[in-house]
């Protein structure tokens, strides 16, 4: 490859990893101006105890998913039991659920007024008083059966990976199967439980819906009152800056977590090797039907009764719209994202230098950012540009002097596009990678280069590849909460805001509706995710 197409190939790819670092750096610099009215004030008031929030639920969502995703993980792939064969799938899909849909449905059944204490209160007498599910413990609980999956198909993926002669030694050497757990499988899958922790804990710091449906103040919860009730920008940028140190920190670890691992066996183990029977057969069912319950079954039945009591009704024009709206950010994004991934997948692919890999890696490092983030330095970084180049541009022209970028649908498109570069990123990557370089050397020796290479040979073998990213991004755009809800122009409620309104005002049954139709199109990811995982 000649040496001015490689300029180009670095040239695009420093140009969408710029658009990853640019808002960024903005948060930095809003530390040239510190308001220490309002910093005083959030010190007193608040930061000690967001401080506090935020470390108890790191620790109590760390420990929970380690111990259901390792648990279900070991169950599911080393054991035989009865159920085994559909929980392994069925395991994986509370991820078709948002956290802040799971959260007011918890809210919604198990509240003083809900059901469940309504009817333990008729059967039991009216004294009868259930720990408060608006508590630490409530939001700790949602978070786990939400985010449990990222350690669970890690650590499921490392167990299988070990080979049958791996654990069959341990076995001869006299080890049971809970010794061979803890002296032989768990310090081999470390690494990937590592990497799922990492996963979770930073999704934990990006939540905003369920912590907000709790009343459960954090970092994230605090950035959005500091900007819309204290109307500081600027604070609300410092916040989100040390929000950032937090999930840099988890970056590192989980970049380090992945580093370290290692295939175990070459040849995988294909059938279970602990046949479990009596009351172990037992425990094991009803433990991964437990978690499969309060995660998926439990939860869609509540969406489903309220949808049938009330939420029904709302299937009105407003509905509609709040459809519209929803698929067209979503096609949009996804248009726009799988574009500017191919390239990027593409530049690797024709230059695999370590340079050009790290500006990919810097391109793909959005995903970890939590949306409040990317909103707090895109509002920064438009208003910045609208107040010192667009309106002195407009009115030398004669023009009104109208803010044209801060609150527009690009800064929308833009946070999506920041956010979900990594999603697919991977699934092109993977595609192109199937793809040997005999192929295309095999077509330009018949006369096929450049754009005829690419529409005749690349994008056909590319397009499973290419229907998936789209697919996932539309999903993930679809169920964005903090980065929609901070940044949106006036009119342009979604889905997940719209859930988030209901839910703030305590509609729980109203907020079925739109709540219901994000989990079912949610689940066309999860589907995919299942078929590859089978294939495997």
């Amino acid at each position: 490859m000649s040496l001015s197409v490689q300029r180009r190939w670095y040239l695009l790819a420093a140009a969408i990893a710029a658009l990853v670092v640019l808002p960024l750096s903005v948060l930095l610099l809003s530390w040239q101006q510190i308001d220490t009215a309002i910093w005083a004030h959030l010190w007193q008031t608040q930061l000690p105890r967001l401080l506090g929030n935020t470390l108890t639920l790191l620790l109590g969502v760390g420990f929970g998913v380690v111990l259901l995703g390792v648990s279900l993980a070991w169950l599911t792939s080393l054991c035989e039991f009865p159920g085994r064969r559909w929980l392994d799938w069925a395991l994986m899909l509370p991820f078709a659920i948002p956290a802040y849909v799971l959260a007011f449905v918890f809210i919604g059944l198990l509240d003083f007024s809900g059901p469940l204490q309504s009817l333990l209160r008729e059967w039991f007498g009216s004294a009868l008083r259930l720990p408060p599910v608006r508590s630490t413990g409530g939001v700790i609980v949602v978070l786990v059966l939400v985010f449990y999956p990222y350690v669970y198909l890690l650590a499921r993926a490392a167990f299988m990976a070990q080979g049958k002669e791996l654990m069959e030694a341990g076995r001869v050497l006299g080890l049971s199967p809970w010794q061979a757990f803890w002296r032989v499988a768990l310090p081999m899958a470390r690494p990937a439980i590592g990497a799922g922790l990492a996963l979770a804990s930073m999704e934990t710091l990006a939540d905003f819906g369920a912590v907000s449906a709790f009343n459960f103040d954090t970092f994230t919860t605090a950035i959005y009152k500091t900007w819309y009730s204290l109307f500081s920008l600027s604070s609300a940028a410092q916040l989100a800056s040390l929000l950032l140190l937090f999930v840099l920190l988890l970056i590192y670890g989980e970049r380090a977590a992945r580093g370290a691992q290692r295939p175990y066996q070459e040849r995988a183990r294909n059938r279970s090797l602990f046949h479990l029977r009596g009351w172990r057969a037992l425990a094991a069912s009803s433990w991964c039907a437990l978690v499969f319950a309060c995660a998926f079954i439990i939860p869609m039945l509540q969406l489903l009764v309220w949808f049938w009591q009330r939420a029904h009704l709302d299937l009105d024009q407003r509905y509609l719209e709040l459809i519209l709206h929803t698929v067209y950010l979503g096609a949009v994004a996804s248009l726009l994202i799988v574009a500017l991934a191919l390239v990027l997948a593409f530049a690797r692919r024709q230059v695999p230098s370590r340079r050009m890999g790290a500006l990919v890696n810097v391109g793909n490092l959005g995903y970890a950012f939590p949306g409040s983030i990317l909103a707090v330095a895109i509002m920064l970084s438009f208003t910045y540009l609208d107040n010192q180049l667009l309106i002195p541009l407009q009115q030398a022209f004669g023009g009104a002097g109208q803010a044209l970028l801060a609150g527009s649908l690009l800064a929308l498109l833009l946070a999506y596009l920041v956010r979900f570069m990594a999603v697919a990123c991977s699934p092109l990557e993977n595609a192109l990678a199937r793809i040997r370089p005999s192929l295309p050397e095999a077509s330009r020796s018949l006369g096929v280069s450049g754009n005829q290479l690419l529409r005749r040979v690349y994008l056909p073998l590319l397009l499973p590849g290419t229907l998936a990213a789209a697919l996932l991004v539309f999903v993930d755009v679809l169920k964005e909460m903090p980065a929609t809800l901070l940044l949106r122009p006036f009119g342009w409620d979604t889905l997940a805001v719209r859930v988030f309104e209901l839910t703030s005002e305590g509609e729980w049954a109203r907020a079925s509706l739109p709540a219901l139709t994000l989990v079912l199109v949610g689940l066309l990811p999860v589907i995919l995710l299942i078929r590859r995982s089978a294939r495997r």
